[in-house]
C-alpha cells in the first residue's frame, strides 16, 4: 500500500527503511505518514493559493496560472506587468507542480521530482518590506541550495521561509539565530537549516507558516500532534503563556482535549486545527472575532470553537484575522474581519447591510451555497500589509473567488473604479 503513494515509489530501499525508522518501526505507520501528508496538504490535487495580493493555481495535472500583483516578477512570466487573467507559466512546460507557496512579492513552486522553483523577491525572508535592491527573479529559477533535499511542501511567514522534506524534516532560511528567532530575518541566509530540538526524529506531515512562527502536524507512534515555535505573543504558539519557543515544544492542550489534529493553519496573528473528529480550534489573537468565540479575546492553548459543535469539519484556513472552516458536506463557515469583503457575508444586513462587519462566531457563507457544488478547499490572504481576497475551489475543479482585486488577484475582470467583489464569482480556469 505504500508503494501506491505518489511520494514513497522514488524513494531507494535504504530510504525507505529509513522512514520505516523514524516512523516508528512499522510499514503501517509509514503509510499513516504518507496518507496524513496527502490529506492534509492536497498534495497531487488540484489547489488555489489567495496570496498578498497575487494568485497561484495548479491544476491536478501540475500545470500552473498565476494573476495579479507582479511589481517583484512574482508571477513568474518573465515580466513585471499585473495581469487578471489567469495565464498558465510556459516556461514550466513539461515539470508537473504538486504544491505552491505564495509570499509578499514572491512565490515557491514544488515539482514531483521534489524540487523547489521560487521567484519574484529574491530573499528567504522579510518579505513585506524586504532590503532595498533585492533583486528580482522574474521566472521559475531552480533553487540551489535544496537540490540534494526532496521537498514536499513549502510554507512562507513574513521573517522566514520553511520546507518540509519528502522524510517528514523541516529546514527553514532567515530565520535569525536564536536570540532573534521569529523576530528577525537574516537576509544573505539562503541555506536550509533543519529545525533542531524535539522535531529531529518526529516525521512531520505539514507546515504551516504565521507572521512570526511555525507550525509543525507531526506524526508521532501514539498519535498525531502539534508543534509551535517561533514568537509567543498574543498565545499564538499554544503553551498557555506568551514566551517565545526557540525550539519546536509540543502544544499538550490537544490530549487534554482528546483531540487528534489533522489539519494545521496558521494565520498571521491567530492558528487552527481541525480534529479526527471534526471538531475545530483556534487560539491566539482574537481581534475581530477571528477566533470565533464570540469576543476579541486573546486565548493562550488552544479552544474548541463551540458554535460549531453540530458541523463536522475536514478543513480549515486562516488570514490576517480571519477564518474558514469547510465542513463534511461542503458548507463553509467564515468569521473575523470582515474588510475587503473577504469573509463572503455579502447579503448580511447589519442594520445596513455591511458586507464589512466583523463576524465573531462562525456563520454559514450563504453565496457559496448557490454554487451548488462541495467545496473541498479555501484559501485565503494571510498577510497584514495587504487587502485580503478568498478563493473556494470545488470537487470538480471550479475556482470561486472573492474579496479584493484591485491588483487583478481575483482573476476576474474588474470595471468602473471597482475593487472588491462581495460575492463569489467563476474564475476562468479548470483546475480538474
Amino acid at each position: 500500500m505504500c508503494q501506491k503513494r505518489a511520494i514513497f515509489k522514488p524513494m531507494t530501499e535504504a530510504e525507505r527503511q529509513d522512514l520505516k525508522q523514524k516512523c516508528g518501526g512499522s510499514w503501517k505507520l509509514v503509510l499513516r505518514f504518507l496518507l496524513a501528508g496527502e490529506a492534509c496538504c492536497r498534495r497531487e490535487n488540484s489547489q488555489a493559493i489567495a496570496g498578498p495580493g497575487h494568485s497561484i493555481a495548479v491544476t491536478s495535472k501540475g500545470v500552473v496560472y498565476s494573476f495579479g500583483s507582479n511589481s517583484s516578477g512574482q508571477l513568474g512570466h518573465g515580466t513585471t506587468e499585473e495581469e487578471w487573467r489567469p495565464r498558465p507559466i510556459r516556461s514550466l512546460q513539461g515539470i508537473r507542480i504538486i504544491q505552491a507557496a505564495a509570499g509578499a512579492g514572491r512565490t515557491m513552486l514544488i515539482s514531483d521530482a521534489g524540487q523547489v522553483y521560487a521567484f519574484g523577491k529574491d530573499s528567504f525572508g522579510e518579505a513585506e518590506y524586504g532590503v532595498q535592491g533585492t533583486k528580482l527573479v522574474t521566472s521559475p529559477q531552480l533553487v540551489e541550495s535544496l537540490k540534494n533535499i526532496f521537498v514536499v511542501q513549502a510554507a512562507i511567514g513574513n521573517f522566514f521561509t520553511a520546507v518540509l522534506s519528502r522524510e517528514g524534516r523541516v529546514y527553514t532560511f532567515s530565520w535569525g539565530n536564536d536570540a532573534r528567532l521569529g523576530h528577525h530575518t537574516e537576509p544573505n541566509d539562503v541555506e536550509p537549516h533543519p529545525l533542531l530540538g524535539a522535531l529531529e526524529n518526529i516525521p512531520v506531515v505539514q507546515i504551516a507558516a504565521g507572521y512570526c512562527y511555525l507550525l509543525a502536524l507531526a506524526c508521532q507512534p501514539s498519535g498525531m500532534a502539534v508543534y509551535s515555535v517561533g514568537c509567543g505573543l498574543g498565545g499564538k504558539l499554544g503553551h498557555g503563556s506568551r514566551t517565545d519557543e526557540k525550539h519546536p515544544r509540543l502544544i499538550e492542550q490537544f490530549q487534554l482535549l482528546n483531540l487528534q489534529p489533522v489539519v494545521v493553519a496558521a494565520g498571521a496573528w491567530h492558528a487552527a486545527v481541525v480534529g479526527q473528529d471534526g471538531r475545530v480550534c483556534t487560539w491566539g489573537w482574537g481581534r475581530y472575532g477571528c477566533l470565533g468565540h464570540g469576543n476579541e479575546e486573546c486565548e493562550s492553548v488552544p479552544k474548541v470553537v463551540q458554535a460549531l459543535n453540530d458541523v463536522k469539519a475536514i478543513h480549515v484556513a486562516t488570514g490576517d484575522y480571519t477564518t474558514f472552516v469547510v465542513s463534511e458536506d461542503g458548507d463553509v463557515y467564515s468569521f473575523g474581519c470582515g474588510e475587503s469583503a473577504s469573509l463572503g457575508h455579502n447579503a448580511i444586513a447589519d442594520g445596513q447591510g455591511n458586507r464589512h462587519a466583523n463576524v465573531l462566531t462562525p456563520q454559514l457563507v450563504t453565496s457559496l451555497k448557490q454554487v451548488n457544488e462541495r467545496v473541498v478547499q479555501i484559501s485565503l490572504t494571510n498577510s497584514i500589509y495587504w487587502n485580503a481576497h478568498t478563493f473556494a475551489l470545488t470537487e470538480s475543479g471550479k475556482l470561486y473567488a472573492f474579496g479584493a482585486g484591485d491588483k487583478g488577484q481575483l482573476g476576474i475582470e474588474l470595471v468602473n473604479n471597482q475593487t472588491e467583489r462581495g460575492n463569489p464569482e467563476r474564475v476562468d480556469i479548470d483546475l480538474s
